[in-house]
This record gives structure tokens, sequence and C-alpha cells, in this order.
């Protein structure tokens, strides 16, 4: 048995935990990491990564058609189901790789093995004891199912969808949020059949109404069928796949059943509970420095309640480092952090909804205007619809901005920027942006709220 000792012990080294020790390192302090499977986490390993990866490999598939559009007669000979896992399987291969050399690079000591709370202070793995004064639980997410709903053969989650090396020519998908939109969107490109059933009355629920209306509207052109306000009852499982039977009596049938209702905390069997870290319904409840109920104890990333997005992860794990060493790091809130959907057309938000701006400041405060793609040169270009939609406080700050259309997802930098720095339109309004570019469309926007429209009546 061996004992070690550091300034701070990272559980976890996804995300959230290797941008805590990594920055921890930069400051002066020790620290180590405890890792029970690959560094990297979900969001290299069966996540972001290799999710956006395929999805790429999707878009490709659809040139075919855009090039008819624009003159240039191509034509798809197949989708190659084995080298697009190849890509896949490669591009995880390299970064991770690169992740492993980045830690040795910053001398951070990793222990292979499950920890747990032994105290306070001390976290055992193995046969080795680690004491530090400062622990960080960074222990991820899994992806969950509906009680007695086994994930067993064709019915499956993203984890083992990102194991394949084959495409499903049916396709039922269980959850219109960001993961059941991304998969539904990429086995579409692919040829599949698919069907996306969601509970609640819109797909991409956590979107701006307006956004998700007109995502609805771009997948029924694309042929992707989907069914609101509708409930999973039930699946079998045959030589011919799997029968998905509705609440409303109806019943689906495909090749796998995708599982997309959202991921869970992993916290239990840690020994957190004991050492008296609270929990609830799983995930660690924190102050707003995200230290636990234990002084000492700090809980960061998915297993913290709010987003569960890497780049959120990766803010929690510079903030703690931050924190422990003295500093005064400010926390960006979840509402303000941004989020892209990665399906065709692409999703990109930060801030508040119209309806939730509304709620906030009042129906009367709360400006709204929503530019339409059609009267920007780049997206006619590129042969996209959509909108960008900005919501400010009636003389004042820009509050929330709400994009759907092909790339829009590489505009969030600036709009969250804007939204982060309070701009108003009138200060946004001054700056200059190049035409043609898909960046003018929150130009256009922010020149009429301004109430100087140049290219919008």
């Amino acid at each position: 048995m061996s004992d070690h000792n550091f300034d701070l012990v990272v559980l976890g080294g996804g995300s959230a935990g290797y941008a805590a020790a990594i920055r921890a390192k930069q400051l002066g302090l020790s620290a180590a990491l405890v890792e029970k499977d690959k560094l990297g986490g979900t969001c290299l390993h069966r996540g972001c990564i290799p999710t956006k990866a395929m999805l790429h490999s999707a878009e490709l598939a659809d040139t075919v058609e855009e090039g008819l559009r624009a003159g240039v007669n191509l034509t798809l000979d197949s989708v190659d189901a084995e080298k697009v896992a190849s890509f896949r399987d490669g591009i995880v291969a390299g970064k991770f790789k690169g992740l492993q050399g980045l830690l040795k690079a910053n001398k951070i000591e990793i222990f292979s093995g499950e920890g747990r709370l032994t105290s306070p202070t001390t976290v055992q793995v193995g046969d080795d004891t680690i004491t530090a004064k400062n622990i960080v639980l960074a222990t991820g997410s899994y992806s969950k199912s509906i009680p007695g709903l086994d994930i067993t053969g064709n019915v499956i989650t993203s984890d083992q969808a990102l194991q394949m090396d084959w495409t499903p020519k049916r396709a039922v998908v269980l959850g219109g949020g960001v993961i059941g939109l991304e998969f539904a969107s990429m086995w579409r490109s692919f040829g599949a059949e698919v069907t996306i059933l969601e509970g609640l009355p819109n797909l991409a629920p956590a979107e701006d109404e307006t956004i998700s209306k007109q995502l609805e509207r771009a997948y029924r052109k694309r042929g992707i069928n989907f069914q609101t306000n509708t409930m999973f009852d039930s699946v079998t499982q045959d030589e011919y796949g799997v029968h998905v039977k509705t609440n409303k009596g109806e019943t689906i049938d495909g090749d796998v059943l995708l599982v997309a209702i959202g991921r869970g905390p992993v916290t239990s069997g840690m020994g957190l509970e004991e050492v008296g870290v609270e929990l609830d319904r799983g995930f660690v409840t924190v102050d707003e420095t995200l230290q636990t109920t234990v002084p000492g104890v700090y809980a960061i990333g998915d297993i913290v309640p709010g987003l569960q997005l890497a780049h959120r992860s990766y803010q929690h794990g510079i903030f703690v480092a931050e924190q422990i060493a003295g500093q005064n790091p400010v926390l960006v809130p979840d509402v303000n952090i941004p989020k892209v959907t990665y399906s065709e057309p692409q999703i990109g938000s930060i801030g508040l909804t119209e309806a939730k701006a509304k709620e906030a400041h009042g129906e009367e405060a709360v400006q709204a205007y929503e530019y339409n793609l059609a009267g920007n040169g780049k997206s006619s270009i590129l042969g996209t619809s959509g909108s960008v939609k900005v919501v400010r406080v009636k003389d004042g700050p820009v509050v929330g901005i709400h994009m759907i259309g092909g790339r829009i997802g590489e505009l969030i930098g600036e709009a969250q920027l804007i939204v982060n720095w309070d701009a108003y339109p009138e200060d946004v309004a001054q700056l200059v942006h190049a035409h043609p570019t898909q960046n003018e469309s929150l130009g256009e926007a922010m020149l009429m709220l301004a109430g100087k429209p140049l290219h919008t009546l």
C-alpha cells in the first residue's frame, strides 16, 4: 500500500477533471487525476468528438444534392459505414494521444482505477491511499434509460450507437433533444428512414419556440418522421428488428431503437454520502463556489445540476482550480453558456428565450426581432434557410440570441460575447461584419433593433 499527498486530487479524467488538474498545476499546486477508464471521458470517447466526426461524414453525403443545385454533378455511390467508423475512431485516437501528452507535459500524476472517498481528505484507489487538501469530484455522466427498458440487443443508447460500423435502414429515436436530433439527422443523411418520438410538444424543447418550429419544418422537408406529445410504451425485438409501441397504440418498426432521453450523474458507490456529501436525485449539491456540503470537497461538470456540455465542464474545472488557489474567478451562469446542436440544420443559442425574458423582465419590457436568412447572401449561396432571433430588454442589453440554419453554429462565438458583455444592439450596430458572411445576419438583426435597418424593412 502506498500513500500520496497532493494539494488536490480529481476523481475523473474527463473534460472537467483534466481542466481542473491542468489549471491547478499552472497555478503552482500539486495535482493528481484518478480515472477508471480512458482519459478524456465521455466527450472524447462516447460523445462530442466521435459524434461530430460522424456528422461530418453525414454532411459530406448531403453535398451530393447540394452539388446538383450549384451546377456540380455529383453522385453518391454508397456510404461505407466501416470507413465512417474508421474515420471516427482515428479522430478519437489522435485526440486521445494528444491529451495523454498534454497531461504528461504538465507533470500530472495519474492513478488508474476507481476512486472512493474514505474521508473528506482521502481517496482510496486500489492499494493507493491519496491524501489531499482538496478533493474535486468530476466523475461525469451515463446514458439514461426508462425504468424497465433494458439496453440490450438493438435497443441502444448513444454509447452503442457510436460503436456501430453499420447504418440502420430504419431507426426509431426516443427523445427529441440534442442527442436524438443529431443521430436522427446523421442517419437520415446516410439514407435511413427515421422516426423520432418526443413526449413534449416540440422537438428541441429547450430552445426558443420559434427555433423549434423551424427545425420541425426542416425535418419534415428532409423526410424525418417525428411524433410529439407521444410517450414510449414498450418494445419487443425479433429477427426483423425492434417493434416500438407508443402510448397512442401505434407500433413503429425499426432496425434499432436509440434511447436518447438524457444523461444521469455517475455518483453512486463512491463513498460520497458516507463522508457527508449531499446528493439530490444523484446530482451533487453545490454552492456558488461549486463546493459541496463538505468543506474542501468540490463537484464539477455533469454531476452538477444544469447543462451537460464539455465547455461548461472546462469552465467548472478552471474555476475550481482558481478558487482553490485563492483567486477570485467568475463563473458564467448556465443560461449564458453557448449551446450548439449539430443537426442539419444546426441550432445555436445563448441566453434567455423570448418567453423566459418576458418572465424575468415583464411582457412589455422585452423586444425581439427575427432576421430571416433569406436576406443573407452567404446563406443563399449555401442553400440554407433559417433565422437569427435576438431578444433584448427595451432600451437595454441583449439577453438572448437564438439561431437556426446550415453552419449557423459558427456564429455562436460572437453571440456569446454580445450576451455575456451585456452589449446593446446599438453597440453592435456600429461594428462592421464582413460581406458576404453569415455573420452579417447578426449585424442586420442588431441594426434593426438599433433603429437603423439596412437590408430589412
